[in-house]
């Protein structure tokens, strides 16, 4: 007779590089199987709602592609030969290539290279104990959210914003730089209760008319790379119409009659020119802001995307204080809130054991550390060996050419850590297989909401899926690192954290599921001051204190010609935006996914189309000086002309010449700090006869 016994349900959390880190309900069916995923009903951020890809994650842990065993390359790099063998052959063979190469380079021959497959604290940022402990070289982590993050805090100060559950109490909600319908869902949840609930008004800013923008009652289609443009015309109007809150700013500002007079020729119809919105558009949206007492601005990570994407983020960040926006429940900006975790990392992270005189190398200039660019590795040697765990950078990494080139090198030897066989993967010299979020340990820190989650194991792994937690440790004493989290569980690391933190225990958080730390309303709210030492908002920032690469920088916001911009030769602006079904590179070899996903295509406008000489589904070739690859077509209006849109980071098997889209994305080290930008591309496109089935299948 068939089991019908009913499933046990579990918390968990999203391990996902998303802002909204969702509470999770997660179906149990037995040691080794989990159902349905749903979110928490009980989490007042989550609210019982989580995006479609999370909550068929069954699809993920059960796959028949999961990586099972240790295996050691065979055959030539990325030819895809294996020979299965046991967890000490494996560990052993990596702890000797990696001692050899350090004998005859240094220590700093070795990089450990990681980023978000997995947000939690343990699992994700473990390395840096093996690499801190190792004196391995560094890794400056700026492929996600640098620019954005600077631009922020030459502003506010510090890392955070009213609490985002406010939204469901404001007037107005402004969604800039984020599709929140792909990439944290829950801003939606609560945008759309204050429209249902107050009658709020939606309006979105973004490059193309994406699910985010078709829901909001307004949407402005911003040329990409032009946002600090629209923000200073509508700070014009909102000074040249009485709308700004002088007696705010006097009080919790600094340069705003500079700033008064720097906007005086930054006029609706000056911003049109460049961001392709009409001028009457502009007005209608600065004074529907200006007169909303309670406007709540959420910025999301497009501004990280862009060469001029602090400058941008800064200049958006500005309107909540020339109105004073931040006054009111419901009102004022947000970013992230990850200035409100008061996290002691020393034991997770063996801060305690680093020399900050170990070089530190940029990880979105992946390609050019590892073919020798001497800019990016300066007096030090070669990069010989690499562990890479939670990351697919021969995919999602800028400049692929050079990315694939570093790691074809013989003398590379490389162990990746993952699930899937990823383009990464294939590359290794040695290949471990790992664990999924339900099947170890770890504790989440939100950076949309306010939330510590404990993510608990759930059922067993398959095969021989190993945490990273135990994969470190295990090299930790192979190599003769020392340091007292080696040696620990991880919970027991997390118990330990959460206690230096100033949190409640393991046992206290497991108990409740999760811990909300939301700070108080004066301070979300910067009504007691801003983070800088005057305790004012900064319209004019010293960039020379967010990046040492700050020179030409303007000092007041404005729109910076710092992007790649469109020219006879390259006359499309591209813009790589996150598809609905993906993250990164993550869930792209889930059926359903790429079932809804199809494939790879650049979405051009009817009148870019005609130019070019191409039509729906026929395919052209995009390129630019990195080179070029061949994608179908989409014809799509929803953009402005001169700006074509790919949706994902699908992986480069998926595409007709096996090479990504990324290809096409510069490595340039944005300004001041370090990024990349991912959406400032400029690129040619032409007609292409259509390849036989027989050689897209190849």
């Amino acid at each position: 007779m068939k089991n019908l016994s009913v499933a046990e349900i579990r918390p968990s959390a999203c391990p996902h590089d998303c802002p909204s880190t969702c509470a999770l309900e997660v179906e149990r069916l037995d040691a080794f199987r989990i159902g349905r995923v749903r979110g928490a009903a009980d989490n007042s951020y989550t609210a019982g709602v989580v995006c479609a890809k999370v909550a068929r994650y069954a699809e993920r842990v059960h796959h028949p592609d999961r990586l099972m065993h240790p295996m050691r390359r065979t055959g030539e790099k990325g030819g895809g030969s294996w020979q299965q063998i046991s967890w000490d052959d494996a560990l052993d063979e990596v702890a000797e290539a990696f001692l050899k190469r350090e004998a005859r380079y240094g220590s700093e021959t070795i990089w450990p290279y990681y980023y978000a497959g997995t947000m939690g604290l343990v699992q994700r940022d473990g390395i840096n104990r093996l690499r801190h402990a190792k004196k391995y070289a560094g890794q400056y982590s700026t492929i996600c959210t640098t620019l954005a993050w600077t631009g922020w805090l030459a502003g506010a100060g510090t890392l955070y914003g009213p609490d985002p559950r406010e939204m469901a109490k404001s007037d107005l909600i402004v969604i800039w730089g984020t599709n929140a319908v792909h990439t944290q869902v829950n801003v939606m949840t609560h945008a759309t209760r204050a429209r249902k609930e107050r009658g709020a008004k939606i309006v979105v800013i973004d490059p193309y008319r994406n699910p985010t923008a078709e829901a909001a009652d307004i949407h402005l289609c911003v040329n990409p790379g032009t946002d600090g443009a629209l923000a200073c015309a509508v700070m014009h109007v909102l000074f040249a119409e009485g709308m700004a809150d002088r007696d705010y700013m006097a009080a919790y500002t600094s340069g705003y009659e500079e700033l008064e007079a720097h906007l005086a020729s930054k006029t609706p119809e000056w911003a049109a020119a460049i961001t392709g919105i009409p001028a009457a558009e502009i007005y209608d949206f600065a004074r529907l802001y200006g007169r909303t007492k309670r406007s709540y601005i959420r910025l999301g990570y497009g501004f990280s995307r862009s060469q001029n994407g602090s400058i941008n983020m800064h200049a958006a960040s500005c309107l909540a204080s020339v109105t004073g926006a931040w006054q009111y429940e419901g009102g004022g900006a947000m970013h992230n809130n990850g200035g409100i975790f008061h996290w002691d990392r020393t034991l997770i992270e063996g801060l305690d054991v680093r020399d900050r005189s170990i070089r530190q190398l940029d990880m979105s200039r992946i390609g050019p550390v590892l073919t020798g660019d001497p800019d990016d590795l300066g007096s030090g040697p070669p990069i010989t060996g690499m562990l890479i765990q939670n990351v697919n950078p021969m995919d999602v990494a800028p400049e692929l050419g050079k990315v694939h080139r570093g790691f074809a090198r013989e003398d590379l030897f490389v162990c990746v850590h993952e699930q899937f066989m990823t383009e990464t993967a294939k590359m290794a010299d040695i290949l471990l297989p790992a664990t999924m979020f339900v099947e170890h340990d770890d504790i989440y820190q939100a950076g949309g909401q306010s939330h510590i989650l404990l993510g608990p194991k759930i059922i067993e792994a398959p095969g021989e899926c190993r945490s990273n937690h135990a994969v470190i440790s295990g090299l930790a004493k192979r190599l003769g690192a020392e340091h007292p989290g080696f040696e620990m569980t991880e919970l027991e690391l997390i118990d330990e954290t959460l206690i230096r933190s100033g949190w409640p225990d393991v046992e206290s958080l497991r108990a409740q599921k999760w811990h909300d730390c939301m700070i108080d309303f004066d301070h979300a709210h910067y009504l007691t001051g801003f983070g800088h030492a005057d305790k004012k908002f900064h319209f004019k920032p010293d960039w020379s204190r967010y990046g040492e690469n700050a020179a030409g920088v303007p000092t007041l916001p404005d729109h910076w010609e710092v992007i790649f911009e469109a020219d006879a030769e390259h006359p499309y602006r591209m813009v790589t935006a996150p598809a609905r079904n993906f993250l990164n590179s993550t869930f792209t070899a889930t059926p359903t996914s790429l079932k809804r996903e199809k494939r790879p295509t650049v979405k051009i406008h009817p009148e870019d189309a005609a130019q070019i000489g191409t039509s729906e589904g026929e395919v052209v070739r995009m390129g630019n000086r990195l080179g070029s690859l061949l994608i179908h077509v989409e014809i799509f209006s929803g953009m402005n002309p001169g700006t074509v849109i790919v949706e994902g980071v699908w992986p480069g098997k998926i595409f007709i010449e096996k090479v990504g889209i990324n290809l096409l994305v510069s490595a340039r080290s944005p300004k001041p700090a370090g990024g990349a930008a991912f959406h400032d591309t400029a690129v040619w496109i032409r007609p292409e006869p259509a390849p036989s089935d027989e050689a897209e299948r190849a």
